[in-house]
């Protein structure tokens, strides 16, 4: 029986010209024999794993067959659209950039969210900035939240959010996710493409992502590579220097927001380490050094993905029915 490795960066190492080549051969086996569509719609955030997502799409297809969106908002990052230009130009591809902010305000996203943030901070208005951020997971605790806002003037306040309140927020925002899918998958129909989702192992593994919003997809590439070997794949195919080096966020709130601040214990490359460790059989006391976290804080991590596992189950479930129903076998 084989040593077990070192838990350290290093097992999260691949042959990244066998991977992409692994990726390009399933997505055109794909489209051709489960989908039947005839190329790609990539939605482009300017983020590290819709960029190598869609590289990987031109990789398999070429550049004729993979169309770009940027679907921006109006507490985008000025940079995220500036990105996905950049990719889209690199690749080759056709792009479309469309404001989605219209239709988020006609069907009432920023007034539904405004008015939560209210309960909280009563003089939240024009001029303010928001964001959510999760403590609790590192320290054992039960997740719970915090609501960041900043004034005009640039002080920055926060406070515990009410449950109510929380879900309201999250609710509200969530519109800004399935309005860009409702417009990916326009565009699909419209050219008889299958649409590409972005989620890498750790998004996919922990439901960080929307139902029918994010979550809703084709295809999804990259679904079995950990973040740090999606950056790997990036700098391999030599993307754009500014992609390579982003720092992940969640590009949703009109403060800055990291994703280890909304939704994981960690940042992505210690929260990779710990995902692998679990699914490997690694203990805490071998995590913590990896990591560079006490061994309950690692044990802590472990407890943390066990939780969001259970509690994003139904993300991942088709609709369910209530007897069954003769269905096609594929």
């Amino acid at each position: 029986m084989a040593a077990r490795k070192k838990l350290d960066a290093s097992v999260l190492e691949m042959d990244n010209d066998r991977v992409i080549e692994n990726i390009a051969t399933r997505l055109r086996s794909i489209l051709s024999k489960d989908v039947g569509r005839r190329g790609f719609v990539c939605a482009m955030s300017g983020g590290i794993d819709s960029s190598v997502s869609s590289s990987l799409c031109v990789k398999a297809l070429g550049k004729d067959k993979v169309y770009g969106l940027m679907l921006p908002e109006r507490d985008s990052s000025g940079f995220s659209t500036a990105r996905g230009r950049q990719l889209a130009e690199h690749l080759g591809i056709k792009y479309e950039v469309f404001d989605i902010a219209p239709a988020l305000e006609g069907i009432g996203c920023y007034q539904w969210r405004d008015d939560a943030i209210r309960k909280v901070f009563p003089e939240y208005g024009d001029g303010w900035k928001n964001k959510i951020v999760i403590s609790g997971g590192l320290e054992g605790q039960i997740n719970h939240f915090q609501l960041v806002v900043q004034t005009p003037s640039g002080e920055t306040r926060q406070e515990r959010l009410g449950l109510k309140e929380y879900l309201q927020i999250v609710a509200a925002t969530n519109h800004k996710q399935r309005i860009r899918k409702t417009v990916e998958y326009f565009h699909a129909d419209r050219l008889n493409y299958a649409v590409i989702g972005t989620p890498n192992r750790l998004e996919y593994d922990q439901g960080f992502f929307v139902k029918n919003g994010d979550g809703s997809a084709d295809v999804k590439p990259i679904a079995h590579l950990y973040k740090t070997q999606v950056y790997a794949l990036a700098r391999h195919m030599k993307l754009p220097k500014e992609i390579c080096d982003a720092i992940p966020t969640t590009d949703t709130y009109s403060l800055a927001q990291g994703q280890d601040e909304f939704y994981f214990a960690l940042p992505y490359a210690q929260m990779d380490l710990a995902l692998y460790a679990l699914n490997n059989g690694y203990t805490a006391e071998e995590l913590a050094p990896a990591i560079g976290v006490t061994v309950q804080q690692a044990a802590n991590v472990f407890r943390d993905i066990e939780a969001k596992r259970k509690a994003t189950r139904y993300m991942h479930l088709k609709p369910v029915l209530v007897e069954p129903v003769l269905e096609l076998k594929l």
